[in-house]
């Protein structure tokens, strides 16, 4: 039986462990509302949920463990991640020794499954090369915004969290 072929998720050639910034956005398992305790569109600040806490921790987390990696701007939504992760260079501008982007989404998803007791994760994840100042700042923006437009989000879901 012939499967059906998955679009390529990754850009074809291109090295992820390349100084620069790039928007990565992780999803729970069947976009469940996990990582905040209450859900709605007037929340200016949410409450995590004590899974979202873990999971900003292990955000905060990255450079400690990978110190060419800093994460400028992240949020935690009910069922997803948004990060902007930039993999950075030294104070002469060579390039830091960094792992590829999906190894640290990868350990970033086992830490949270480690401490949780079980996986909450989607598959795979996405992510999107940062080309210039302009895309740096609408994503910037789009993140900065995401909790104010939640129930507008293409991850939305009526789902209540545990």
């Amino acid at each position: 039986m012939d499967l059906p072929k998955r679009k390529p998720n990754r850009l074809p050639d291109f090295d992820y462990r390349t100084p620069g910034t790039y928007f990565i956005t992780i999803c729970t398992k069947d976009r469940k509302c996990l990582l905040w305790d209450t859900v709605g569109a007037s929340i200016a600040r949410p409450r995590l949920s004590k899974y979202g806490l873990v999971v900003q921790k292990a955000i905060c987390d990255i450079p400690n463990h990978y110190p060419a990696i800093s994460i400028d701007h992240y949020v935690v939504m009910p069922n997803h991640v948004h990060l902007l992760l930039q993999i950075n260079t030294d104070a002469d501008g060579r390039p830091m020794v960094a792992p590829m982007i999906s190894t640290v989404v990868q350990q970033l998803k086992g830490i949270v499954s480690k401490q949780i007791g079980h996986s909450i994760w989607q598959k795979l994840f996405h992510d999107h090369v940062i080309r210039n100042a302009a895309d740096y700042t609408k994503i910037w923006e789009y993140i900065e915004n995401n909790p104010l437009q939640w129930k507008l989000d293409c991850f939305y879901s009526e789902d209540e969290p545990l």
